[in-house]
């Protein structure tokens, strides 16, 4: 052996004795997202590009859905972790037959950033005029699908639910006379809406039952929670971090600004007409009996969760210090 491969087997040897090897790999996880580019799903990505998930030892791979019904189905079928945004009663629905699913966190209280939309040349005014008419929403189980029959419910009306997946789509099928209404969340229709091209007839929120529930959460599967509970509490950890940075650093509007691929100018707006920081707080899911109720109605779940499976299914880590 020559005197340099004993060198650098020597050298190699006190780096392994001293600590200087280099540091493990990330954990990896994958994600599912709905709605891309949207504000109330965009932490995971901004959290990445800001360095805050990667500060906690994470590396997300992130994955876009046409909507919450997509974004479960791959929760629970394994091929993800976590999903992003789910609607709270069909995770409630899922969940009762049997599904390894379970809520990490909670995501959007409220329904304020959903809205439906006509072309401006619709002879359509208000919602009330739908009957007979087809209304868009994204993907069966869907907070917008949720949303969009409790509208229905409310303003009684015969309208016909049509599921048109993601926004853009939906735009697509709404201006080409393919169903009646569209859809949209923030960003997404409101430069259509500030052209003249789109107007607006309902909020998610005009319908009452939905403002004080947690109309969206984030979701786990079961066996990736069990055997990566350290992993999820560090991802818990690192989106209580991120929605923290998201409403009080100057950098959090500038770095989803970025991402959506809008102006930061429109991405306050967002934050401060469609999404104030109390909608996204993470930490509690609200209104689980109008939940629940709603659920049962339109028949997402048969019966409502006893208390020992609302505790199963709502594994939400508590904050630190908490």
């Amino acid at each position: 052996m020559s005197h340099l491969s004993k060198l650098l087997i020597a050298s190699i040897t006190a780096w392994g004795l001293f600590g200087l090897a280099p540091a493990s790999a990330d954990d990896a996880l994958k994600l599912a997202v709905g709605a891309p580019n949207n504000w109330d799903t965009c932490i995971p990505e901004v959290g990445k590009r800001a360095g805050i998930f990667k500060k906690h030892g994470l590396d997300l791979d992130i994955l876009y859905t046409s909507g919450g019904g997509e974004t479960m189905q791959a929760v629970i079928s394994g091929s993800v972790d976590i999903g992003i945004a789910a609607g709270t009663g069909a995770v409630f629905g899922a969940f009762a037959k049997g599904a390894p699913v379970r809520i990490l966190l909670a995501g959007t209280t409220g329904a304020s950033d959903l809205y439906w939309y006509v072309p401006t040349a619709s002879p359509l005014k208000t919602f009330a005029d739908l009957n007979g008419k087809t209304v868009a929403y994204s993907t069966n189980g869907a907070s917008t699908n949720t949303t969009l029959l409790e509208l229905i419910k409310y303003f009684k009306v015969s309208a016909k639910p049509v599921a048109t997946g993601a926004s853009a789509s939906t735009l697509t099928q709404t201006m080409s006379g393919q169903v009646n209404v569209g859809w949209a969340s923030p960003p997404f229709g409101l430069k259509e809406l500030d052209e003249g091209k789109i107007r607006l007839i309902a909020r998610g929120s005009d319908a009452p039952i939905t403002r004080d529930q947690t109309v969206r959460v984030h979701i786990v599967n079961a066996r990736a929670l069990a055997q990566r509970r350290d992993v999820m509490n560090r991802f818990a950890a690192a989106y209580r971090e991120t929605y923290e940075w998201l409403y009080s650093n100057p950098d959090g509007i500038k770095t989803y600004a970025a991402y959506a691929k809008v102006s930061e100018h429109l991405a306050a707006r967002i934050r401060d007409e469609f999404l104030p920081k109390a909608a996204l707080s993470p930490d509690r899911v609200s209104g689980i009996d109008k939940i629940t109720q709603t659920a049962i109605a339109f028949k997402f779940m048969p019966a409502p969760l006893t208390p020992a499976q609302l505790k199963e299914v709502i594994q939400i880590p508590p904050a630190a210090g908490k």
